[in-house]
């Protein structure tokens, strides 16, 4: 299955979904069934976030984004909510022409998931987690909420993805066990990287698909320089993604991925 994570309209750049669709079709990786669009899922999700409010797994915070940053500022990136508003009163309508934003009262203990390749799956919700928020001030849902209902709902029983995204699991991981369901297996693997070192990012303006397509290579070479970095093709291999597909076993595919972390 294919799905689009489009939850926050004001940051997504028109013509995006088009492109991306473009290119896994050019890279040859196609998908079973319609594309879902977390967009068209709203209700679902607000469905799920309504539950657990009834069930008093969610509390309203006001902080502001002012004080959020200068309670972050000693932490760095990775800053926990500590709690401000768990305790406090001002409820879930209008307060000074405000609305609250939604965060999930996260119960004591450690978050654990299976985790096939990255670090072992186990976060202290307190410490390393925190009280995130499910729905934020302006009415916007969060992606944690999106990714947990849909993985759900959708029965994924696997997650590879990048390994940057490994700490945002403990966030997953908790909304899955306030609506009473285990997380799927994860598996995080390292990013491609470019030759400074960085992920390749849109932030970075790194480059796309565009850039294979103006050195004139076709998506067999594309498909072979990427399974080559990961060891899974020799150098220089041309082929397609169905043609890789069939020289891969699970075994061998795994193997790869774990002497990636190495």
């Amino acid at each position: 299955m294919l799905r689009l994570d489009d939850l926050d309209t004001p940051r997504n750049k028109a013509g995006a979904d088009t492109s991306i669709l473009a290119d896994l079709s050019w890279l040859g990786l196609d998908w079973d069934g319609p594309v879902l669009r977390q967009s068209e899922r709203r209700g679902l999700y607000a469905t799920a976030l309504s539950a657990m409010r009834r069930n008093g797994l969610l509390y309203p915070c006001r902080c502001s984004r002012r004080l959020l940053a200068d309670i972050s500022a000693p932490h760095g990136a990775a800053a926990v909510y500590p709690g401000t508003c768990r305790a406090a009163s001002g409820g879930w309508g209008l307060l000074q022409g405000r609305l609250p934003s939604w965060r999930l009262r996260l119960v004591p203990g450690n978050l654990h998931w299976l985790e096939s390749y990255g670090p072992p799956g186990e976060l202290d919700g307190a410490a390393a987690v925190g009280d995130v928020v499910l729905r934020r001030a302006d009415g916007y849902l969060a992606y944690h909420l999106a990714t947990a209902v849909d993985d759900l709902v959708l029965g994924i029983s696997d997650v590879v993805r990048g390994n940057d995204l490994w700490s945002a699991t403990g966030a997953q991981v908790a909304v899955m066990a306030a609506l009473g369901a285990p997380p799927p297996r994860y598996g995080h693997v390292p990013l491609w990287l470019d030759s400074e070192g960085r992920r390749l990012s849109k932030r970075e303006r790194s480059e796309g698909l565009s850039g294979y397509h103006q050195l004139g290579m076709d998506a067999a070479a594309v498909v072979g320089q990427l399974a080559a970095s990961a060891a899974l093709v020799p150098a220089g291999s041309h082929l397609s993604a169905a043609e890789l597909l069939q020289q891969l076993s699970s075994e061998r595919l795994d193997q790869a991925l774990r002497n990636a972390q190495a």
